[in-house]
């Protein structure tokens, strides 16, 4: 197994894909995350239970294959948190992947391989998806540059469901003209070039960090953001109940979670690792009607946010309330930091808008993120931000 150091590959035997010789992406190596299809791979999904029935797929994911026809060579699919229902990165069947940004701390989740094999340089390109903030997260912890794009910009066949109208294909890279690359092959340009311009921040976000001394690195980060825009943030309350949205987003996401998976959970009856279990039985115990009340507090976040940030502003905000917890850690300390960051990580699931995170900070000697989130469909806009500033 490949630079088993870092247990991050999955152990899957390597297959030859198909790839150009030339394009754009020539030269660059690729980590598929395990819920995407690859012609010669299994999809095993973080999960060995699955891994016993999954056969050897003969189809290619699109984005994945539009990033083949661009010259990038597939060199492994890469491992995740089982089920992709976590935010740390810990895989109670496979382990944990190592964080060569913080070896001592997580890697985050559930795009946990990915993170983990870019920050330290095996590839330069890995796939990740977002669901609750499994590219923001890791992209944070592991100094990573990671979008969540714009809802629905980049097709999810071929995947693995966690819940249908949350989740969304992300890429992680080191440094922007590398991810400017990909954004070109992948996303093209936006249908919208109006200048972003406006810079927003929310003292009710900014409070999410956790000490002094978080508040200070993304500060730090914060101020780059201003000097490459020439303009200071202009500070607004947060238009929607922050608390009101986190919880429409736990119900709507474990509801809709337990749609997708919960016939094959209930058929299988795999061994749910601590936290993944948990949440698969909250999401089992939602009615109908518990997720249909939660419905009309999304939209009335995705509506604030929009007016807020309107067509040319961008809301900078921390990623996640610190840096990335120690491997050490007790499970109800991670799960305490994992409520903190949905309470920021759930705007743009929320909303659908595009959210890129960069690695502008440090704190306690790692890695911390700074976000933006902008207008819907300015994604591309995003990663030029993004080529500027890393």
């Amino acid at each position: 197994m490949k630079n088993p150091e870092l247990n991050a590959w999955c152990n899957y035997e390597h297959a030859k894909v198909p790839h150009a010789e030339t394009g754009p992406l020539a030269g660059l190596k690729l980590a598929v995350k395990d819920i995407y299809q690859v012609a010669g791979y299994p999809n095993g999904w973080g999960s060995p239970t699955r891994l016993v029935e999954a056969e050897v797929d003969t189809e290619t994911q699109s984005v994945i294959q539009q990033m083949l026809d661009a010259g990038i060579e597939v060199a492994g699919k890469s491992q995740c948190e089982e089920l992709c229902f976590s935010l740390t990165g810990i895989n109670k069947h496979y382990g944990a992947p190592v964080n060569a940004a913080a070896p001592d701390r997580v890697t985050g989740g559930s795009s946990s391989g990915s993170a983990s094999l870019v920050s330290a340089g095996v590839v330069e390109v890995a796939t990740g998806s977002d669901t609750g903030g499994s590219v923001r997260g890791p992209a944070s912890y592991c100094g990573l540059i990671g979008l969540r794009p714009t809802y629905g910009r980049l097709s999810l066949d071929r995947t693995m469901p966690l819940a249908d109208s949350y989740d969304c294909f992300g890429w992680f890279t080191k440094d922007g003209e590398t991810f400017g690359k990909v954004a070109d092959v992948v996303l093209g340009e936006d249908a919208d070039d109006t200048k972003l311009r406006r810079l927003i921040a929310v003292p009710e976000l900014d409070a999410q960090l956790l000490g002094d001394d978080d508040y200070l690195a993304y500060a730090k980060g914060a101020e780059i953001i201003e000097k490459h825009f020439d303009d200071e943030r202009h500070f607004e309350p947060l238009p929607f109940d922050l608390e009101e949205a986190y919880w429409a987003f736990r119900v709507c996401q474990a509801y809709e979670a337990w749609q997708s998976l919960g016939p094959w959970i209930e058929k299988n009856k795999p061994q749910l690792g601590p936290g993944v279990k948990e949440r698969f039985e909250f999401g089992a115990s939602i009615t109908k009607a518990d997720f249909e009340k939660q419905v009309p507090k999304r939209l009335e976040c995705r509506l604030a946010l929009e007016e807020l940030i309107g067509s040319d502003g961008l809301l900078v905000m921390p990623t996640m309330p610190s840096c990335a917890p120690l491997k050490n850690e007790s499970e109800e300390t991670l799960q305490a930091f994992r409520e903190r960051a949905l309470r920021l990580l759930c705007l743009s699931g929320n909303s659908g808008l595009p959210q890129i995170t960069l690695p502008l900070a440090t704190v306690h000697g790692a890695p911390l993120g700074v976000s933006i989130i902008g207008p819907r469909g300015s994604d591309r806009r995003l990663v030029r931000i993004a080529e500027a500033l890393v």
